[in-house]
C-alpha cells in the first residue's frame, strides 16, 4: 500500500505545480505581446494621403470690389511623388480693365487670389488629379502668362477659355456657348451639366 500513497502524493505536488507555471507564462506571453504593439506602434504609422484637388470657382462681380465676373482654378494638396505641398490658384486676365476689352487683344496676366478673396468665390467642382496632370496645368498656366503680345481676347481667350482649357487637360468635357461668354457662373454650371460623373450640382 505504500508505493500507492507515494504515487498520490507525487500525483498531487506535480498538480500544484503545473498551475503557477500556466499562469507565469500567460503573463509573460501578454507582456511580451503588449511590448511588440507599442514598437510596432513607435515605428509605423499609415501612409499620408497624397494627391492634389483641383476646385473650379467663378466669381459674380462686384461694383464695390471693382471687378468683373471671373473664373478661375485652384490646386491643393501634396503631389505623390516628391511629397510636395501645393496651394496655387489661377485665373487669366486683362492686365488693365478697360473699355479697350470690348475692342479686342489687350494685354493679359495670370491673376493669383488672396485668401480674403477665395472665401467669396462660388466652388463648382473638384476633381482629384496626377502629378503629370498637375505639371501640365503648370505648363499651360506660363504658356498663356508668357504668350508674347495682347494676348486676352474677350471672345476667343478670356479667362473662360483658359479655365476650358484647364478642365479638358484633366478630361472633362467642355463647350463655350456664345451666349456664356461673359458670364462664368453660368458658363461653369453648364460643364457642371456637361460632365455628370462629377456628381455635382449647379450653383444658383
Amino acid at each position: 500500500m505504500a508505493p500507492r500513497s507515494q504515487n498520490l502524493k507525487h500525483r498531487t505536488r506535480y498538480s500544484h505545480c503545473s498551475q503557477p507555471l500556466t499562469r507565469h507564462t500567460s503573463r509573460a506571453m501578454g507582456r511580451i505581446f503588449i511590448l511588440l504593439f507599442a514598437v510596432l506602434s513607435l515605428g509605423w504609422a499609415p501612409p499620408a494621403l497624397a494627391g492634389v484637388e483641383l476646385s473650379f470657382h467663378s466669381f459674380n462681380g462686384s461694383v464695390i470690389a471693382g471687378r468683373y465676373p471671373h473664373t478661375f482654378v485652384m490646386m491643393r494638396g501634396t503631389l505623390d511623388g516628391t511629397g510636395e505641398a501645393v496651394d496655387e490658384n489661377y485665373g487669366f486676365t486683362a492686365k488693365k480693365v478697360s473699355m479697350a476689352i470690348l475692342r479686342g487683344p489687350v494685354e493679359h496676366d495670370i491673376m493669383i487670389e488672396t485668401p480674403e478673396y477665395l472665401a467669396k468665390t462660388n466652388r463648382h467642382f473638384s476633381v482629384t488629379i496626377s502629378d503629370e496632370q498637375y505639371h501640365r496645368i503648370v505648363s499651360e498656366m506660363r504658356a498663356w502668362r508668357d504668350a508674347p503680345g495682347k494676348y486676352y481676347d474677350l471672345n476667343t481667350r478670356s479667362c473662360i477659355h483658359f479655365v476650358g482649357t484647364i478642365a479638358s487637360i484633366v478630361g472633362l468635357r467642355v463647350e463655350y456657348p456664345d451666349k456664356m461668354q461673359r458670364r462664368p457662373k453660368k458658363w461653369l454650371n453648364h460643364i457642371t451639366a456637361l460632365n455628370p460623373q462629377l456628381g455635382a450640382s449647379a450653383i444658383k
